[in-house]
């Protein structure tokens, strides 16, 4: 019986590497940025860029929903990357993806702070495959 909770625990949980534990911040402070890009969307703030015959046009509370939510979900992998959970990686590097996506698409609205953001989501993505590499069991380290 333990050891199959032990097998199950491990099926579902890694050890945490330095790079993924810097994927893990990047994705709580990349995700808080987002939210407050969001927040600041959504109560129509003047620090704006309106743009117009954007081909991505939406309206602004529309993208500040769309930042907020995913600026939630990738606080909260985040903080599941850290504990180790592997579902959390997965969901980090999906929605990391889906949020350099939607920064590069907000590029007219506010462009140094969104070009920051799609570089925070790379790293993001980037930090969480390289440390899924480093920490599967029987994979060389490349030295």
């Amino acid at each position: 019986m333990a050891t199959d909770a032990a097998r199950s625990r491990a099926a579902t949980h890694a050890p945490v590497s330095g790079t993924t534990t810097f994927a893990a911040a990047l994705m709580i402070f990349g995700g808080a940025m987002a939210i407050f890009e969001g927040i600041s969307a959504i109560a129509k703030d003047d620090v704006f860029l309106a743009t117009r015959h954007y081909v991505f046009e939406f309206n602004l509370t529309g993208w500040g929903w769309v930042h907020l939510i995913l600026g939630i979900i990738l606080v909260l992998a985040g903080c599941a990357v850290i504990s180790g959970a592997l579902w959390a990686r997965y969901l980090g590097v999906f929605i990391a993806s889906l949020g350099a996506i939607a920064n590069f698409l907000w590029i007219p609205y506010y462009p140094l702070w969104a070009l920051v953001l799609v570089v925070v989501n790379i790293f993001i993505v980037w930090a969480l495959c390289h440390g899924m590499h480093q920490e599967i069991p029987g994979t060389p380290h490349p030295s």
